[in-house]
This record gives structure tokens, C-alpha cells and sequence, in this order.
């Protein structure tokens, strides 16, 4: 797999466009009439307020409470850069609170208090309860967080986690119970071995302990050696809790004949020597980050029998604290917990694993560009897998109920279980899929506009994501500067400059449109200047003769204009099918609006064609299409020529024999809104559409256009279906982030 390289000046744009940090506050509810703002604040605000005061209870009931963690920090360990200082950890807390809402829609906001007085912090976050429904401490150096921790997990009665010891602890539990299944060994059985006596090691060793593994079989290390009882030097009370009596004095002894391996130290603390010195089918859990303590390979290469994890994603078994924090949160918050106790933890890693041991759905697989089953690569589940929202949090919920943390039980689990489902945003995985599938293909992609400075900083960001090859069509002196220009000096010694001065193909390129053009009226000087002067013409030369997998093109002229020019070197037109399908992402939907490129006004045979090419792109997306032919009429009524055609091509669609949903015509209502197709039991759609097939190219336009201005829709597209090439346009208002978007469908081979 290709690392991602991320360069200085992407992670500061990305931080700074289209507005400084990662995330803001929206409203929930109307604020647009005097009524509106009177229930929202006074008078109508008072009502509330008495509620909570009789009974505190209700906060959960009429605020966000019930729904808002805190990420609070003081930035004296920040990631692994050391005391940065509260200020400077406000961008990892931002991080943390959007993974928060990410993948477990927890609301959260970052705090940020600048102390380094355990008083003065227990203090301040104390004072901070009733705002929130629970508190994630996070880059808290140690011992300074154990206190911390400790102190107000005893004087809140609301969930308080440190995330750096207890996140890694759980992952590492849930790994640790599949790879030992594996091994065919038990917990009380195995020998341990930890190495690096800090937050997060400590964590590991008192979960497993309390999930059954012995006292006397688990060995700690820390830079010093074993902690043994009677050791006085580099000692607190957190390490001589794990202290035991032995004669092992160095990791080195310690290592042979152990079974189980934990590092939360630094690179290369482990040595193919210690790793051949251990057990039969050891377990090895090199969790330092970014290097891990000894790589997979290293290990694998003296211990073939060795099953392996680490904390990167670019090797198998990656553990991921970001499979812990987010669901032990949902599952705490729904049943208003007081705390999130050991149990809570211990069910969430049994989760974890039982999760690993089921069949992966085939759009994870897909996602990860290979099969991923239960084995000794495959023992913890994938951050993207979309199953954690719905069995991660019950098991926590249910642990919650069972040990008294829960002052709201949940009654009905299965419904529980069915609205996690529904709060999880489809696009994002949808989107995460494509990504994955674009890095696995590696294709070499033809950037046609290499005079614009966004084309420039989409290929560069493609190239630099792994995602493959960019070849940039332009002038070497040109591009430089620009790139220049853009903070990315470097660049141009990484991505291709290519164009026609410079290639060896230009003849063979000019003898395929002389043959395609010749009846068309051009002689063999416009073929020259279409071929050597076109950028457009050229770049689809490039793709017919197989110099590159994918194109992308349209951020500086219209797409009319472009299509024109696609269609001298590919069938890009009517009478070949093609069709331009634009992706509406909002609020979590994604819809396809068709046609919106190729079509001014098609019959019941081009809707018909329409709908397939959509129907195409909809399940290379990893959706399972549903198609409405859309009108101002619905079944009928009120009866108009002008909607004929949209009655007429379902039939067109019955005589074509396709497999998908679709049904028409109809209005937009009916189409997407499940109360409104209630009315109409006879429907073959069996849901909401997810693709519109609409009666011509200006009432596509207008849709997108409003859906864009007005709902704050993402729009992708158009994108090119029926075309013997994977050709994508953007819009001329693309930012570089648009283009990267339409290069990954280009890569993807969507349409």
C-alpha cells in the first residue's frame, strides 16, 4: 500500500479554508420568526430552566447535555511532540472532538485550560460539569493524569475518561482476546510482558488483570528494567502497584519464554533476538507510535508463528483508539451514565472482538481493496467498518444497566440498535470506500489544465495522498512558477509535466484524429492544431492510447465547450449513450440528479438510457440504485404532454429487462419522502430514490444549482457515464479539494 505523504503547507490549508479550525456550531432549531427567538430565549426559555431546577434530571431532557462530551487538555504530552502547552493543543482537541461526531455523532467541543496545576485543572473541569454529558481528558502527561483522572472520576457523576490510557487499553484487550483464541492459549495461562510504564501501558496491564490475566504473570518494564518488588529507583505508585517478585532484572530476560508482548515505549525496543526468545505462536503488540518497537517484518522474519499489531494503518492489525473512545461515549451517554466503569470497557474490547470473527460486509472489503476474515492478519475490526455504531455502544449500554452506572436504562435494545443505525451519515463511508479503492488502483491521472493553480494543488494532493501517478499536462517553466507561487516549490520534481512539445506520441496521436476527423470537415493543419495546441484534445489523446488511466478536466472552460472537444477523440455524445450524472451530498443523503451534461431535451429512450448510465454510477458508488422519473405529475395526474415521456420510460425500461428499482412519474416529494410514497402502496420502489432522472438538461441545472445555494449541498460532478474512457469534469468553480474528488472518480473507473 502507498503512504500518504502530507506536506507542511496541506495540513496549514486545511486547518485555514474555507474557515480557520474544524468544526462550528448550527442551530437545531428554527430562529427565524420573533416566536422563534422568544421560546428560544426569553420569555419562552424560563419554562425549561424551572424544570431542571425542581428536577436536575430533565437537563438531559430539554438541553445538548445528554449529547455533549468535552475534550479538555492542558498540552502538557501533545500527540508525540511533548508539553506544547494549552494553546498550542487546541488543533488535536479539534481533531478529537470531529472524529467524536465522525463516527459516533457525539457532539463535542474542545477545552483547552492553561495550567499545569493538578489542583487548579481537577478544579476547572469540576466546575464544567453540568454543561457536559461526559469528559474525555486527553495529552495529560503522567503521572500528572492518573490524579487528574482518579480525583474526578471520584467527584463528578458524569463519565470522565482519559482516552490515552483506557482508549489503547480497550483496543489492545479486544486484539489481545482474538490473537490468544488464535494461539489456542488463555488469559490466566498466558505470560505478559510490558514494556513502557506509562498512562497508556498501565491501562493495558490493569484491564487485562481485570479481565483474568494473573498478577504474577505479568512483567513490566519501563527504561530502567523490570519493576520487581523491592526496586527503588524510577519508582511511583502507579508502577509498584504492578510490581512482582522475580529474579528478571532486564526486558531482554523477561522477554524469553513469554507469550504475550505489549509495547508503549519507543522504536526498536524489541529485537528479532527477543522475539525468537518467546513462546510458541507469540503475540506481539508493538504500539509505539509512529515506529513501532520492532516492525512486522523483523518480527516475522525469525518468528513465522508470531501474530502482530501495531498502531499504524499501513500494516495489518492496526490498533486504533478511535474504535473505542467514540462508542463507549455513545453507549454511556444514551443511558446517562454516571461513570464509565471497567465493565463498560471490558464489554466494548469483547465487542470489539466478537465483531472481528463475523463475515466483513462487502463494502468494507471493498473500501480496503481486499477480503479481510478472521485470522491472524485481520483481528481487530477496521475503523471504517459500519457495524461499530450499532453492536459497540449496546454492549457498553447493557454493561452500563447491569453495574448501576445507568440512570436512564435503555428499555427497548432493538430499537436502540435500529436508531444508531440512523445516525450514522451513509456519505462518509461511501466516500471513505471510493478513496480506498482510488489508492488500491494507483492510477497514472491526466490533469488537462496545468495552467490553473488548483488543477496544480489537486495533483500534487492526489500524488501525495498515494493515490498514484499525476501527469499534468502544461509548460515546465509555467507549471514551476505556479507551483511556486502555490508554497509547493518541491512539487514539480514529484508530479509529470507533460504536453505537446514534449512527447513522443504526438504523430501517432495526430494519425487517430485524422483518422476519426477527416470526414468532419478537418484537414490535417486543424488536426495539428487540435492534437499539438488543444490541452482538452490532447489530454484526451493521452487516455485513448493508453499514457494514462483517467482524465479529469473543466475547471477553466465550459463544459460544453470541453464535451466538444472530448467528442473528437472519444464517442461522447447522444448517440453513444453518454450522460452526465451530477452527486448531491446533504445531510447525510446522497442523491444523483440525471442528465446534466449531455442531453438538452431526451425522449423516453434517452430517459430510459439516462436512468442505466445513473443506475451504473449509483452501484460503482456502493449504492443500490432506485430510480425516479421525476415530474410535476405523479401517476397521472394532472395529466400533461409535456410529462409523457416520464410515464413512457419506465415501459421503455420494462421492454429493457433491468434489474434495478425505478418507478415514474413523479414528483420530487413522493420520490424521496418515505411519509409521501406511503400514499402510493402500488410503488415498485421499495424506499426513497436515490436517483432522479428529470425531463431535460435546464431543469437538472436549476436542481443542482438550488440544492447548492440554498441547502449548502456538496455537489460532485457532472460525471461522465457511458464513455470508453474514465473521463471526469469538474465545474469552473471547483475548489482544489473539488478536482481531487472528481480524480478519484476518474481512478475509480466510476461511470
Amino acid at each position: 500500500m502507498s503512504k500518504t505523504r502530507v506536506t507542511p503547507e496541506e495540513a496549514l490549508a486545511f486547518h485555514l479554508e474555507p474557515t480557520p479550525g474544524k468544526f462550528e456550531i448550527t442551530a437545531t432549531v428554527p430562529m427565524t420568526t420573533q416566536r422563534d427567538l422568544s421560546l428560544a430565549y426569553s420569555p419562552g426559555v424560563a419554562v425549561p430552566c424551572e424544570a431542571i431546577a425542581a428536577n436536575p434530571e430533565t437537563a438531559y431532557d430539554y438541553t445538548n447535555k445528554g449529547n455533549l462530551v468535552a475534550v479538555i487538555s492542558n498540552g502538557t504530552a501533545v500527540l508525540g511532540l511533548g508539553n506544547l502547552g494549552a494553546l498550542a493543543s487546541k488543533p488535536v482537541m479539534e481533531g478529537k472532538a470531529v472524529l467524536f461526531k465522525r463516527f459516533a455523532d457525539v457532539n463535542s467541543i474542545d477545552v483547552e485550560l492553561d495550567t499545569e496545576d493538578t489542583d487548579a485543572f481537577i478544579n476547572a473541569v469540576k466546575l464544567m460539569g453540568p454543561t457536559f454529558g461526559g469528559i474525555n481528558l486527553e495529552d495529560i502527561k503522567a503521572p500528572e493524569c492518573f490524579i487528574i483522572e482518579q480525583r474526578l472520576k471520584e467527584e463528578m457523576d458524569i463519565p470522565v475518561f482519559h482516552d490515552d490510557q483506557h482508549g489503547t487499553a480497550v483496543i489492545c484487550a479486544a486484539g489481545l482476546l482474538n490473537a490468544l483464541y488464535l494461539s489456542g492459549k488463555k488469559i490466566e495461562d498466558v505470560r505478559i510482558v510490558l514494556n513502557g510504564a506509562g498512562a497508556a501501558g498501565i491501562a493495558c496491564l490493569e484491564l487485562l488483570k481485570a479481565m483474568g490475566a494473573r498478577h504474577q504473570n505479568c512483567i513490566m518494564c519501563d527504561t530502567k528494567g523490570v519493576i520487581y518488588q523491592g526496586r527503588a529507583e524510577g519508582m511511583n505508585q502507579w508502577k509498584s502497584a504492578h510490581a512482582v517478585d522475580t529474579k528478571l532484572r532486564t526486558l531482554d530476560e523477561a522477554m524469553a519464554g513469554a507469550d504475550v508482548f505489549l509495547g508503549v515505549s519507543v522504536k526498536g525496543a524489541v529485537t528479532q533476538d527477543m522475539v525468537n526468545s518467546m513462546a510458541e505462536n507469540p503475540v506481539i503488540f508493538a504500539m509505539a507510535n509512529p515506529d513501532p518497537e520492532i516492525t512486522p517484518e523483523d518480527a516475522h522474519d525469525v518468528r513465522p508463528d508470531a501474530i502482530v499489531a501495531t498502531g499504524r494503518s499501513d500494516y495489518p492489525n492496526q490498533v486504533n483508539n478511535v474504535l473505542g473512545f467514540p462508542y463507549l461515549f455513545r453507549g454511556a451517554l444514551d443511558i446517562n451514565a454516571r461513570a464509565i466503569n471497567d465493565e463498560m470497557k471490558i464489554a466494548c474490547a469483547h465487542a470489539l472482538a466478537n465483531l472481528a470473527r463475523e463475515d466483513v460486509p462487502d463494502e468494507v472489503a471493498l473500501a480496503y481493496g481486499k477480503n479481510l476474515t478472521f485470522g491472524r492478519d485481520y483481528i481487530i475490526p477496521t475503523p471504517f467498518d459500519p457495524r461499530l455504531i450499532h453492536r459497540i455502544p449496546p454492549a457498553v449500554a447493557l454493561a452500563g444497566m447491569n453495574t448501576g452506572a445507568a440512570r436512564r436504562p435503555i428499555i427497548d435494545m432493538e430499537a436502540y440498535e435500529l436508531s444508531l443505525k440512523s445516525r450514522m451519515d451513509p456519505t462518509a463511508s461511501i466516500l471513505r470506500g471510493i478513496n480506498a479503492r482510488a489508492r488500491a488502483n494507483q492510477a497514472r491521472m491526466i490533469f488537462a489544465e496545468g495552467d490553473d493553480p488548483r488543477v496544480l494543488r489537486a495533483a500534487v494532493m492526489y500524488q501525495r495522498a498515494g493515490l498514484g501517478k499525476a501527469l499534468v499536462v502544461g509548460r515546465p517553466d509555467d507549471v514551476k512558477t505556479k507551483l511556486e507561487m502555490a508554497g509547493l516549490a518541491d512539487a514539480d520534481r514529484e508530479i509529470e509535466i507533460v504536453n505537446a512539445a514534449n512527447t513522443l506520441h504526438l504523430e501517432t496521436y495526430k494519425h487517430f484524429l485524422y483518422e476519426r476527423l477527416h470526414r468532419r470537415g478537418f484537414d490535417a493543419q486543424d488536426i495539428h492544431r487540435l492534437a499539438a495546441r488543444d490541452r482538452h484534445v490532447f489530454s484526451a489523446l493521452m487516455l485513448a492510447h493508453g499514457h494514462g488511466d483517467g482524465l479529469v478536466t473543466g475547471a477553466t472552460r465550459k463544459s460544453a465547450h470541453i464535451l466538444d472537444r472530448i467528442n473528437h477523440v472519444f464517442d461522447a455524445d447522444i448517440a453513444s449513450g453518454a450522460a452526465g450524472i451530477t452527486a448531491l451530498l446533504h445531510k447525510g443523503r446522497i442523491i444523483f440528479i440525471a442528465d446534466t451534461l449531455v442531453h438538452e431535451w431526451p425522449d423516453e429512450e434517452d430517459l430510459a438510457t439516462i436512468a442505466e448510465r445513473a443506475a451504473t454510477v449509483a452501484q460503482n458508488m456502493g449504492l443500490e440504485p432506485r430510480v425516479a422519473f421525476v415530474s410535476f405529475s405523479t401517476f397521472g395526474y394532472p395529466v400533461s404532454e409535456r410529462a409523457e415521456k416520464m410515464y413512457l420510460a419506465p415501459k421503455v425500461l420494462d421492454a429493457r429487462g433491468v434489474s434495478f428499482e425505478y418507478e415514474g412519474e413523479m414528483t420530487v416529494d413522493v420520490a424521496l419522502n418515505a411519509k409521501a410514497q406511503a400514499s402510493y402502496p402500488f410503488s415498485r420502489l421499495t424506499g426513497p430514490a436515490n436517483i432522479l432522472v428529470v425531463p431535460a438538461r435546464h431543469s437538472a441545472s436549476i436542481s443542482v444549482k438550488l440544492m447548492q445555494e440554498m441547502a449548502g449541498a456538496t455537489v460532485i460532478g457532472p460525471i461522465l457515464a457511458g464513455v470508453n474512457g474514465s473521463i471526469q469534469m469538474c465545474s469552473t468553480v471547483s475548489t482544489a479539494n473539488d478536482i481531487l474528488n472528481m480524480a478519484v472518480l476518474a481512478a475509480c473507473k466510476v461511470g
